[in-house]
C-alpha cells in the first residue's frame, strides 16, 4: 500500500511538472504574442501619423499646384500660357460688352492742324473740262485722318570759323563749339533719349536695342554705347532722386512693396516706396528690414500711413499707422474657397470686404470724409462673426505625443489668425477714406521689374541695376506729373530733369 501511494505521488509530481512546463510555454507564447501586438499597435500608430502627415503634404501640394495670380500673391507672369479664368472678382452685370449708353466717347486723336491735306473729288469728275470750276465750289462732307511717322536721320555739322586780321581786335579770332558738342562725331539728344527709352521703359536688352536702332536709322550704334548713355543719364539723376526721396518722407501716405530679380547671377530685391505723385525704387541683397531701410525713406519718417501686403518686416516701423492691401487678402480667400469647398467662411469674408468697399466708394462719391458710426459698427460685428465661424470650421489641431512643441497650424488657420490679429489695419480704409482699399500703386510701380527680367534675363552688374532703377524712379515720377516717358528721358539727357517734377499736362 505505501508503495502504491508513493508511485501515485511520483506520477502526480511528474504530471504537475509537465503542466508547469506547459503553462510556462503558454505564458512565453502569450508574452511573445503580446509583444507582437504591442509592436503592431505601435506600427499602426506610426503609420496613422505618417498617413496623416502625407495627407497634409498632399493637400498643401495640391493647394500650391492650384495657385495662380487670381487666388494667391503670385504675379501674373508666373501663370504661363494657362491663364486663370475668371480673373476678376467682379460679378457679371448682365449688360452688353463695350461702351454703355450715355458714356463720354473718345477718339484716337483730335487733329486741329494736319501736316498735309489731300482733297478727293468724285471719280467721275476725272478728266472733266469743268473740274477746276467744280473743285472751287466743292464742300468737305467728311474728313478722315491718317497718323504716321517718318524715320529720318539728320546730321548737323558744327563748323568753327576763324577770322584773321580782325580790324577791331588786331589779331586772329576763332569761334567756339557749343558746350554739348565735345567730340568729332557724337549722337544727338533725341537719338540718345530713344536708345535709353528702348532699354529702360521698353525693357529691351542692349543688344536688341542696338539691332533696332541700326535697322531703323542705318546707324552703327553699339550696345556699349547704349550702356554708356544709360549710365550717364543715371549718374545725372542723383539730385532728382534726393528730391523724390525727400518728398516721400514728407508724404503722409506711402505704399510699399518688393519683388525679386537677378543681378550677376544672384537674387536681389527691388524695394519701392511711392504715392500718387512720386516713385522711389532701390535694390538690395536683402528682402527684409535691411533692404527696406537701405533706401533711407522709411527710417527717416516720424509718422504717417504705410500701406503694404503684411510682409513681417514692415511691422518693424512702429511710427506708422499700418494699412493692409485687401486685394492680396481677396486672392488668398479665393484660394481657400476653391481648395476647401466644404467651408463657407472664406466666401463670407470676401463678400464682407466687397460690401465694405462698395459703401466706402459711395461715401467718397458723395464727398463724405468718413463712414457713419452705423456702418463702422455693423461691419465690425460682421467681421468678428465671420472670424468666429472660421475657427468653428477650422478647429485647432490636436497635439500628439510623437512630436514635441506646437503642431503646425496650416495656411488656412494662419490666415484666420492674421485676419483676427490685424483687424484694425484691414478695416482702416473704411475709417479713414484717404486710405486706399489696396496696394495697387506700389504693385504698378514695381511690375516693370518682372517685364525687364523676362525680356532681358538679368542685370549684369550692381551699378547697372542701380542706374536702371534710378531712371525708372525718375520716369515713373514724371508720368505721375503728366509727362510722357520719352520727353522725360529727353529732358534728363538735356540736363533738365527737374522740369518733369512739376505737374504738367
Amino acid at each position: 500500500m505505501p508503495e502504491t501511494y508513493i508511485e501515485l505521488l511520483r506520477l502526480f509530481k511528474e504530471e504537475s511538472r509537465l503542466h508547469r512546463d506547459q503553462i510556462a510555454h503558454f505564458q512565453s507564447t502569450v508574452d511573445s504574442l503580446q509583444a507582437t501586438v504591442d509592436s503592431l499597435n505601435q506600427t499602426i500608430t506610426e503609420q496613422r501619423a505618417t498617413i496623416e502627415e502625407l495627407n497634409r503634404i498632399i493637400r498643401e501640394l495640391t493647394e500650391q499646384k492650384n495657385k495662380d495670380s487670381h487666388n494667391s500673391s503670385k504675379p501674373p507672369s508666373s501663370d504661363g500660357l494657362k491663364k486663370p479664368s475668371p480673373k476678376s472678382l467682379r460679378k457679371p452685370s448682365g449688360k452688353k460688352q463695350g461702351g454703355q449708353p450715355g458714356h463720354p466717347g473718345t477718339n484716337l486723336m483730335v487733329i486741329d492742324k494736319p501736316t498735309e491735306v489731300i482733297k478727293h473729288m468724285p471719280e467721275l469728275c476725272s478728266g472733266c473740262p469743268h473740274y477746276q470750276e467744280c473743285l472751287t465750289h466743292a464742300r468737305v462732307c467728311e474728313t478722315r485722318h491718317v497718323i504716321d511717322a517718318e524715320v529720318k536721320v539728320s546730321v548737323i555739322a558744327h563748323e568753327v570759323l576763324q577770322v584773321t586780321d580782325c580790324p577791331c581786335h588786331n589779331g586772329t579770332l576763332k569761334g567756339d563749339f557749343p558746350s554739348d558738342v565735345n567730340a568729332y562725331v557724337q549722337y544727338g539728344v533725341n537719338l540718345q533719349a530713344l536708345a535709353i527709352a528702348l532699354n529702360t521703359v521698353g525693357a529691351v536688352s542692349y543688344n536688341r536695342a542696338s539691332e533696332i536702332l541700326r535697322g531703323m536709322f542705318n546707324i552703327p550704334i553699339s550696345k556699349g554705347t547704349i550702356s554708356a548713355m544709360v549710365s550717364r543719364l543715371a549718374g545725372s539723376l542723383d539730385g532728382t532722386m534726393e528730391q523724390i526721396r525727400q518728398a516721400l518722407i514728407d508724404s503722409k501716405l506711402k505704399h510699399c512693396d518688393e519683388t525679386g530679380t537677378r543681378v550677376d547671377g544672384k537674387t536681389n530685391w527691388v524695394h519701392v516706396v511711392c504715392n500718387d505723385l512720386y516713385t522711389y525704387l532701390t535694390i538690395h541683397r536683402k528682402r527684409g528690414y535691411d533692404g527696406m531701410i537701405s533706401g533711407n525713406v522709411l527710417p527717416n519718417c516720424s509718422d504717417g500711413i504705410l500701406v503694404h501686403d503684411c510682409w513681417v518686416p514692415y511691422w518693424k516701423f512702429p511710427q506708422f499707422t499700418h494699412a493692409l492691401c485687401n486685394a492680396h487678402l481677396l486672392r488668398e480667400l479665393v484660394g481657400v474657397a476653391e481648395n476647401h469647398p466644404d467651408t463657407e467662411w472664406a466666401t463670407d469674408f470676401t463678400n464682407l470686404l466687397m460690401e465694405m468697399k462698395k459703401v466706402r466708394d459711395q461715401a467718397i462719391a458723395k464727398g463724405e470724409s468718413c463712414l457713419s458710426y452705423y456702418y463702422i459698427n455693423k461691419f465690425s460685428k460682421r467681421y468678428d462673426e465671420v472670424i468666429e465661424k472660421a475657427y468653428r470650421e477650422n478647429p485647432e489641431p490636436e497635439a500628439t505625443e510623437k512630436r514635441r512643441g506646437r503642431k503646425k497650424r496650416g495656411k488656412v488657420l494662419a490666415l484666420i489668425d492674421r485676419l483676427k490679429k490685424y483687424k484694425a489695419s484691414i478695416c482702416l480704409f473704411i475709417k479713414d477714406l484717404t486710405v486706399p482699399f489696396d496696394n495697387n500703386p506700389a504693385e504698378r510701380d514695381i511690375r516693370m521689374v518682372k517685364t525687364k527680367t523676362k525680356v532681358s534675363g538679368c542685370f549684369r552688374s550692381d551699378d547697372g541695376s542701380v542706374g536702371y532703377f534710378k531712371i525708372m524712379s525718375y520716369v515713373g515720377t514724371a508720368k505721375k506729373h503728366g509727362h510722357n516717358a520719352y520727353n522725360a528721358i529727353l529732358e534728363g539727357v538735356k540736363g533738365h530733369p527737374e522740369c518733369c517734377l512739376v505737374l504738367g499736362s
